[in-house]
Protein backbone atom coordinates (compact mmCIF):
# COMPACT_ATOMS: atom_id res chain seq x y z
CA UNK A 1 0.00 0.00 0.00
CA UNK A 2 1.45 3.32 -1.06
CA UNK A 3 0.18 6.47 0.52
CA UNK A 4 1.25 9.78 -0.87
CA UNK A 5 1.15 12.89 1.23
CA UNK A 6 0.47 16.12 -0.52
CA UNK A 7 3.05 18.75 0.45
CA UNK A 8 1.52 21.76 -1.21
CA UNK A 9 1.70 24.19 1.72
CA UNK A 10 0.59 27.76 1.44
CA UNK A 11 3.56 30.13 1.69
CA UNK A 12 3.71 32.19 4.86
CA UNK A 13 4.40 35.85 5.37
CA UNK A 14 7.36 36.08 7.83
CA UNK A 15 6.42 39.64 8.81
CA UNK A 16 2.95 38.47 9.79
CA UNK A 17 4.41 35.84 12.14
CA UNK A 18 6.85 38.37 13.63
CA UNK A 19 3.97 40.75 14.36
CA UNK A 20 1.89 37.95 15.90
CA UNK A 21 4.75 36.85 18.21
CA UNK A 22 5.37 40.47 19.20
CA UNK A 23 1.72 40.75 20.24
CA UNK A 24 1.96 37.52 22.23
CA UNK A 25 5.27 38.41 23.89
CA UNK A 26 5.79 42.17 23.72
CA UNK A 27 9.07 43.79 24.70
CA UNK A 28 8.98 44.95 28.32
CA UNK A 29 8.08 48.56 28.95
CA UNK A 30 11.12 50.31 30.55
CA UNK A 31 8.85 52.02 33.11
CA UNK A 32 7.38 48.66 34.17
CA UNK A 33 10.85 47.17 34.65
CA UNK A 34 11.96 50.07 36.87
CA UNK A 35 9.03 49.74 39.27
CA UNK A 36 7.94 46.16 39.95
CA UNK A 37 4.21 45.74 40.10
CA UNK A 38 2.45 44.51 43.20
CA UNK A 39 1.61 40.82 43.03
CA UNK A 40 -1.80 40.07 41.68
CA UNK A 41 -4.28 38.28 43.95
CA UNK A 42 -3.98 35.20 41.74
CA UNK A 43 -0.20 35.01 42.19
CA UNK A 44 -0.57 35.40 45.96
CA UNK A 45 -3.08 32.55 46.02
CA UNK A 46 -0.81 30.37 43.88
CA UNK A 47 2.18 31.10 46.11
CA UNK A 48 0.18 30.18 49.19
CA UNK A 49 -1.01 26.95 47.57
CA UNK A 50 2.49 25.39 47.43
CA UNK A 51 2.55 21.99 49.13
CA UNK A 52 3.80 22.08 52.69
CA UNK A 53 5.34 19.00 54.26
CA UNK A 54 3.47 17.94 57.34
CA UNK A 55 5.49 15.38 59.22
CA UNK A 56 3.71 12.25 60.32
CA UNK A 57 3.63 11.32 64.02
CA UNK A 58 6.72 9.08 63.80
CA UNK A 59 8.80 11.67 61.94
CA UNK A 60 7.66 14.37 64.38
CA UNK A 61 8.52 12.25 67.41
CA UNK A 62 11.97 11.43 66.04
CA UNK A 63 12.63 15.06 65.06
CA UNK A 64 11.46 16.38 68.43
CA UNK A 65 13.56 13.78 70.27
CA UNK A 66 16.69 14.72 68.32
CA UNK A 67 15.99 18.40 69.01
CA UNK A 68 15.68 17.47 72.71
CA UNK A 69 19.10 15.78 72.57
CA UNK A 70 20.56 18.82 70.83
CA UNK A 71 19.15 21.14 73.50
CA UNK A 72 19.65 19.09 76.68
CA UNK A 73 22.50 16.80 75.73
CA UNK A 74 23.01 13.11 75.07
CA UNK A 75 23.83 10.60 77.80
CA UNK A 76 25.07 7.03 78.08
CA UNK A 77 24.31 4.42 80.74
CA UNK A 78 21.34 6.26 82.24
CA UNK A 79 17.91 7.38 81.16
CA UNK A 80 18.28 10.91 82.54
CA UNK A 81 21.55 12.51 83.62
CA UNK A 82 21.31 14.79 86.70
CA UNK A 83 22.15 17.77 84.46
CA UNK A 84 19.23 16.99 82.11
CA UNK A 85 20.90 15.04 79.30
CA UNK A 86 19.13 11.87 78.21
CA UNK A 87 19.88 8.69 76.37
CA UNK A 88 18.08 7.94 73.12
CA UNK A 89 15.14 6.18 74.76
CA UNK A 90 14.82 9.00 77.29
CA UNK A 91 14.69 11.54 74.48
CA UNK A 92 12.00 9.49 72.71
CA UNK A 93 9.93 9.42 75.88
CA UNK A 94 10.32 13.17 76.37
CA UNK A 95 9.33 13.87 72.76
CA UNK A 96 6.34 11.52 72.67
CA UNK A 97 4.99 12.60 76.06
CA UNK A 98 3.51 9.14 76.58
CA UNK A 99 4.05 5.59 75.48
CA UNK A 100 1.73 5.91 72.52
CA UNK A 101 1.76 4.47 69.00
CA UNK A 102 4.11 7.17 67.67
CA UNK A 103 6.54 6.45 70.51
CA UNK A 104 6.53 2.71 69.75
CA UNK A 105 6.80 3.14 65.99
CA UNK A 106 9.57 5.75 66.33
CA UNK A 107 11.49 3.42 68.65
CA UNK A 108 11.10 0.51 66.26
CA UNK A 109 12.27 2.60 63.32
CA UNK A 110 15.25 3.93 65.31
CA UNK A 111 16.28 0.43 66.40
CA UNK A 112 15.86 -0.90 62.85
CA UNK A 113 18.14 1.84 61.56
CA UNK A 114 20.66 1.16 64.35
CA UNK A 115 20.70 -2.51 63.35
CA UNK A 116 21.07 -1.61 59.69
CA UNK A 117 24.08 0.60 60.41
CA UNK A 118 25.71 -1.19 63.35
CA UNK A 119 24.70 -4.84 63.10
CA UNK A 120 21.72 -6.97 63.99
CA UNK A 121 23.00 -7.89 67.47
CA UNK A 122 21.32 -4.90 69.17
CA UNK A 123 18.21 -5.99 71.03
CA UNK A 124 17.27 -2.63 72.50
CA UNK A 125 17.81 1.07 71.99
CA UNK A 126 19.59 1.50 75.36
CA UNK A 127 22.14 -1.25 74.64
CA UNK A 128 22.87 0.22 71.21
CA UNK A 129 22.98 3.80 72.57
CA UNK A 130 25.44 2.90 75.33
CA UNK A 131 27.82 1.12 72.94
CA UNK A 132 28.33 3.90 70.40
CA UNK A 133 29.74 7.41 70.10
CA UNK A 134 27.60 10.51 69.95
CA UNK A 135 28.36 10.94 66.24
CA UNK A 136 27.29 7.36 65.49
CA UNK A 137 24.09 7.76 67.49
CA UNK A 138 23.30 11.06 65.76
CA UNK A 139 23.85 9.47 62.35
CA UNK A 140 21.29 6.80 63.15
CA UNK A 141 18.79 9.40 64.39
CA UNK A 142 19.18 11.45 61.21
CA UNK A 143 18.79 8.37 58.99
CA UNK A 144 15.68 7.28 60.90
CA UNK A 145 14.16 10.74 60.46
CA UNK A 146 14.89 10.66 56.72
CA UNK A 147 13.31 7.22 56.49
CA UNK A 148 10.19 8.33 58.38
CA UNK A 149 9.96 11.33 56.07
CA UNK A 150 10.33 9.12 53.00
CA UNK A 151 7.69 6.70 54.32
CA UNK A 152 5.45 9.66 55.27
CA UNK A 153 4.84 8.25 58.73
Amino acid sequence: MNTRTQTHFTPIDPDLYAKAFQLLDPAPDPAAVAAPAAPSPASVILAAAQPVHRPGPVEKTLTDALAFLDTHGWAKHRLIHPEGARCSIGALRAAAGARNAAYGDAGNLLLAEARRQHGKQWESIPSWNDSHTGAQVRGVWEAAIRRAHHLNI
